[in-house]
């Protein structure tokens, strides 16, 4: 296997969970490379049904080490309960490691995020980004504006309260004069964030002697990314989009990976296309088909139970997810969710309108202010209307989905190299 980074190739909520669970049996460490707890990876497994949204997917694996990475934030409360769930499903927990290098999302991060969203939504619905208001977009602009407090600062309690009540009266300030929202009492915060850091703070360890020991020694590894490309917050529909980089060179800095050990970089995509929250989603279908995809797929999110815009598969964001990315491959899910439709669509291409009205034809993906009004051009393709939710091979498919399989490894250029038909490990196609 050597070095596999395993992204999102479109909104998020593709099914990473489980391809990093299914890979993760050959895997020496999985590394959680960038994120927060705003966003979760379902997992089923033999140890039951997890909602995953810090601890990395490899965790199932008893051999393998599981990294909470240094680009990653970290909610030592959300982490301490997903950690209770696992340990409630007797799987070890004795190779998590948290980065000391990793940031915290604190508790005043939460409620700035509240209060911005809030802000957002006064001023016009239009601004509203969407966020889950788990704190991440705060964390991550304190740590930019050197603001930050790292998860290795809790092993010095010391200067760690020190810390936390300088910053707590900056975050403070702001809540106050700039959202007219109240403050939060340090002692009253304390009390609910402390046992989390005690608890945790057994994990916190320097990350990077474990790293070069897995490359000295050749381990295969896995860097498991959060939500998707179309949300880098470079790259994506800025402003609706995470603060963090989701893409494969986010990978090399956020899990401490040189890029010339990356062996393979693997897509993860659905059959159709998805998204929480705001902005352009040029795919995006309001209709019955697109309540049909979402009732098909539980297409409701695993941290904040939103209902999940659906639509047909962007093959124009796929391409650029996959050229962006350098993808090697990419692994299909959620295929079975299309064994009912007749007919099903394919967008291959854009028709963009300008800020001047002039329109013009793209078969790339536009900065966001353009892609808000660019509209769908559709290719349609004969469905199978039969179950494939048993299929072991390619060869198991009917041929029509084998047709459509081919139709996305043509119009991207990438070959796929997985094929997901069901939600359990077992479900799945490897090519």
């Amino acid at each position: 296997m050597s070095v596999w980074a395993v992204l999102g190739a479109q909104w998020g909520d593709e099914g990473k969970g489980k391809v990093v669970d299914f890979l993760a049996g050959r895997a020496k460490l999985v590394i959680r490379y960038q994120g927060g707890d705003n966003a979760g990876h379902t997992v089923i497994n033999e140890f039951g049904n997890f909602g995953m949204h810090l601890i990395p997917s490899g965790i199932f694996n008893p051999k393998a080490y599981s990294l909470i990475g240094t680009g990653t934030v970290v909610n030592p409360v959300s982490l301490l309960k997903e950690m209770e769930q696992v340990r409630d499903a007797k799987v070890p927990m004795d190779k998590l490691i948290i980065s000391n290098r990793a940031h915290l999302v604190m508790p005043y991060h939460v409620a700035l995020d509240k209060a911005e969203e809030k802000y957002r939504a006064a001023i016009s619905g239009k601004e509203k980004i969407g966020t889950t208001l788990r704190g991440i977009g705060p964390a991550y602009a304190d740590k930019i504006a050197r603001w930050g407090i790292q998860c290795g600062e809790i092993l010095d309690w010391n200067q760690f309260t020190r810390r936390v009540k300088i910053n707590l009266e900056r975050a403070n300030r702001i809540l106050n004069h700039v959202y007219d929202e109240p403050e939060l009492d340090y002692d009253e915060m304390m009390a609910a964030f402390e046992p989390a850091c005690r608890a945790i703070a057994p994990f916190i360890a320097d990350s990077y002697p474990l790293i070069r020991k897995a490359l000295d020694e050749n381990w295969d590894m896995i860097l498991e990314g959060q939500l998707g490309v179309m949300r880098d917050v470079d790259w994506g529909t800025y402003p609706f989009v995470t603060s963090s980089n989701p893409i494969a060179g986010g990978a090399c800095a956020g899990a401490g990976i040189p890029p010339q050990r990356i062996d393979q970089v693997i897509g993860v995509v659905k059959a159709y296309s998805t998204s929480v929250g705001e902005g352009p989603m040029p795919t995006e279908l309001t209709d019955e088909t697109g309540k049909m995809l979402r009732d098909l797929g539980g297409e409701y999110g695993v941290t904040t139970g939103r209902a999940r815009r659906c639509g047909w598969i962007d093959l124009v964001a796929l391409k650029f997810a996959a050229q962006l990315s350098g993808f090697s491959s990419i692994a299909i899910t959620k295929l079975d969710v299309l064994d009912s439709f007749k007919e099903i669509k394919l967008c291959v291409a854009y028709d963009v309108t300008n800020p001047d009205g002039t329109k013009y034809r793209s078969d790339s993906v536009p900065a966001s202010y353009l892609l808000a009004k660019a509209e769908p051009v559709y290719i349609t393709m004969p469905g199978w209307q039969s179950s494939t939710t048993d299929a072991k091979k390619m060869e198991d498919l009917p041929r029509e989905a084998r047709e459509y399989l081919r139709k996305i490894e043509e119009t991207i250029g990438t070959k796929i190299k997985l094929v997901s038909v069901g939600a359990r490990r077992e479900q799945t196609i490897f090519i």
